[in-house]
Order: structure tokens, then sequence, then C-alpha cells
């Protein structure tokens, strides 16, 4: 408890300072008086003035590093709570200190996602430019996702699910969706979107054998009919082409 309410007492004199101008000479004489070192001059003194400067270095990056954490949780307690646009926020915040956590960009992904269905043309102005955004600025947090981690499913599926449902460009989803599956075979939700890909770039055998995949690897009786009305329609998108 005295630990928390001691990096609480640091983040809030370190956000005093910076936010009221305080010069870097104000700081270091504050810091001074918190750690009773002054002006050191023998072995033993620099030697404790290091020790106890480095405590307060690592005090305060046990600080930052928890403020990540809690603006990550945050950022997912809104996701639950379906408020995308907070939970955006967040998760913006969140990369300030993990600028290469993965799964931080997912969930970029994801809400950015969301708030372009939610990107309505209230001005009736005809554009489609902040929607489009949102789904670029997802396309982009994915990427970065799997640049971070290249096996990374939940990224890979977004991913998939976004050039074949969103931006309409089925061809570049195919790659990381038959990544996706070769990581989790047994992943029926990536072998559906992959199936419609396929369909969607004219590519219709592998379209019907992703589905006979799903039928023969779905416990499902739903899933089943399913994949085979879906099969059937490949197929008769196959004979008459």
């Amino acid at each position: 408890m005295k630990k928390s309410v001691f990096l609480a007492g640091i983040l809030f004199v370190t956000s005093f300072f910076l936010s009221c101008g305080v010069s870097n000479k104000t700081i270091t004489r504050y810091q001074k008086m918190e750690e009773g070192v002054s002006s050191p001059t023998s072995v033993e003194e620099l030697k404790d003035a290091i020790k106890k400067y480095q405590e307060r270095v690592a005090d305060i990056q046990l600080a930052q590093s928890q403020v990540g954490i809690w603006y990550k949780m945050l950022g997912t307690r809104y996701i639950d709570q379906k408020m995308y646009g907070e939970a955006l926020k967040c998760f913006q915040e969140a990369l300030k200190y993990y600028p290469d956590n993965q799964n931080l960009y997912y969930y970029v992904g994801v809400c950015a996602g969301y708030m372009s269905h939610a990107s309505m043309d209230f001005g009736a102005s005809g554009s489609t430019e902040v929607r489009y955004n949102y789904l670029k600025l997802a396309e982009d947090a994915y990427l970065r996702a799997i640049s971070i981690e290249e096996r990374y499913v939940r990224a890979l599926y977004g991913l998939g699910v976004l050039y074949v449902f969103e931006l309409d460009e089925p061809e570049k989803a195919i790659p990381y969706l038959e990544r996706a599956i070769s990581v989790e075979t047994r992943n029926i939700d990536a072998m559906f979107v992959l199936a419609r890909a396929y369909y969607s770039s004219y590519e219709f055998e592998k379209s019907a054998e992703v589905y006979d995949k799903i039928i023969a690897t779905t416990k499902s009786a739903e899933t089943k009919a399913t994949a085979e009305e879906n099969k059937k329609t490949v197929l008769d998108a196959l004979y008459t082409k």
C-alpha cells in the first residue's frame, strides 16, 4: 500500500512540474531535497547519491509501466461495454508505454473497425473519408501486430475480415488467412473467411476445397449445413463461368 502511494506521489509531482513549466533546476533541487543529496564529493557520498537516484529512476519506471498496463485494462473494460471510441483512446495511450506490444495493436484494429461502422455522414456531405480513415487505421494496426508476431492468429484473422468484408480486397486477405489456418488448423471462422476470399477472387475450386475441409472438421450440424450450402453456390459459379 505504501509503495502504491509513493509511486502515485512520484507521478503527481512529475506531472505537476511538467504542466507548470517549472525549470530543470527546480526539479533537480526538489529531487535533492527528497533524497537528502546535495553536492556529494567523497567516494562514499557519491556512491550513496548514485544508489538513491538509481532507486528513484527504478520507482518511476515501475510507475510508468503500471500506468501502461492500467490503460490497457481500462481499454478492454470499455470494449466489454462496447464503448469502442473510449477504448481506442486508452490503447493509444498504452502504446506510448508499450510501443512493441502486438496485443495493443490488435485491440486498436478491433476498435477502429467498429468505429468505422459508427462513422456516419452527419453533415450529409456525401463523404466517406472518416469511415475510410478508420478502416485504414485498423489495417495499419493489424499489420503492425503481425510484424511483431507473424503467427498472431487473431490479427491475421482480423486483417482477413477487413480485406474481405470492409475494404473489398479479397486477394490481399488470402495469404494472411492461409497463414492463420496453418497455425490453427481447426479454426473454422478463418476457414469460412478464406473460402469467401477465394470465391470473391474467382478461385472457385480452392473455395470448394476449403468448404470441404470445414465439413470434415466441424462437429456442428448447423455449421456443416452452412458450409454445404456455400459449397453448392461455389460449384454453381464454377460450372457456369
